[in-house]
């Protein structure tokens, strides 16, 4: 299945390096390009794409505002996959709470942005172990709501919060399955359920879910890189 990618940057250098290196891709194709949020959002209607590659600063309507809008738009709308500079930017939070599968960081190797797309299309989010440490510990550096106490997580077993933490550590299903004593195939089950029950749209989501309610804790001492 061809997977149709619609391109939103506001620098034409991006957009055009982007749209060559989909063209010589068998199983991708350029849908659309926008050089504005506004843009970006009229062209999913246009061209129903199945990704869009969504850069965050562009003028008129910012990346965040766009990808909000197209995912607002109901089930079976485009995932979005943000296109940022990690070091420079701290807006990667709230694009994943405005519903972006994930992110790029514009130094990624060629192979690495297409492996990205295919993984979004594919109804994953895009979970880069590197980047992720990054925005979990950027998260956790800010003031936690409840002065560290964990908050109660209506309608979520005892079980699920186990998982939920888990998953908030940064733990696949199988290191989920080996720490709880539990299959595999159950572990991704209680995934499963705490997506449905919070309204996660992806595990990256619930990773900000756990923080939020004060079940892992940041990190202290000494930093990491």
């Amino acid at each position: 299945m061809t997977i149709r990618v619609l391109l939103a940057d506001d620098q034409p250098l991006i957009r055009a390096g982007l749209r060559v290196l989909i063209a010589d891709t068998p199983d991708l194709e350029i849908a659309g390009e926008a050089g504005t949020g506004a843009e970006a959002v009229g062209l999913v209607a246009e061209t129903s794409p199945d990704v869009v590659v969504m850069d965050i600063r562009m003028p008129d309507m910012d990346g965040i505002e766009a990808t909000r809008r197209i995912r607002g738009a109901g089930p079976g709308t485009a995932r979005v996959l943000m296109l940022t500079t990690f070091d420079d930017d701290d807006y990667v939070y709230g694009s994943l709470r405005a519903g972006a599968s994930g992110f790029l960081v514009k130094d990624m190797a060629l192979e690495e942005i297409l492996a990205a797309i295919r993984v979004v299309a594919g109804g994953d989010a895009l979970i880069a172990p590197s980047v992720t440490r990054r925005l979990i510990e950027e998260f956790a550096a800010r003031p936690q709501p409840a002065a560290g106490k964990p908050r109660r997580v209506e309608g979520v077993t005892e079980r699920e919060l186990e998982v939920l933490t888990l998953v908030g550590r940064g733990l696949s299903n199988q290191e989920i399955a080996a720490e709880l004593v539990i299959s595999v195939a159950t572990a991704k089950a209680h995934v499963a359920r705490l997506l449905a029950k919070l309204g996660a749209r992806d595990r990256v989501q619930l990773v900000i879910i756990a923080y939020e309610f004060g079940l892992v804790a940041p990190p202290t001492g000494g930093s990491t890189t």
